[in-house]
């Protein structure tokens, strides 16, 4: 983990956090969901949504990410930004 720290807005936080709470929900509810015993295809679905979810949040960081750390890095001729980002979008595309 890096100690480099990003300031992020008011709105851009609680944007985040409350796709985070959606997710941790959806997680409950598929722990939940074992617990009870439901059908295995009912729990992929609500996996499936899980999924989609977290891929959401990425997009959302990840726009954050090019606007603000990125642009910044690359004002101040930060050359090696751009080689983490896209070390970053090769992980998120596997």
């Amino acid at each position: 983990m890096s100690d480099k720290k990003t300031i992020r807005t008011a709105a851009q936080k609680k944007a985040l956090i409350n796709r985070l709470k959606r997710l941790e929900g959806q997680i409950r509810g598929l722990e939940k969901m074992i617990e009870e015993d439901a059908y295995c295809n009912d729990i992929l679905q609500q996996s499936m949504s899980a999924g989609s979810a977290i891929d959401g949040f990425n997009q959302e960081l990840l726009e954050c990410h090019v606007k603000g750390c990125v642009a910044a890095g690359i004002k101040n001729n930060d050359e090696e930004i751009v080689d983490e980002l896209m070390k970053t979008i090769r992980k998120l595309m596997k």
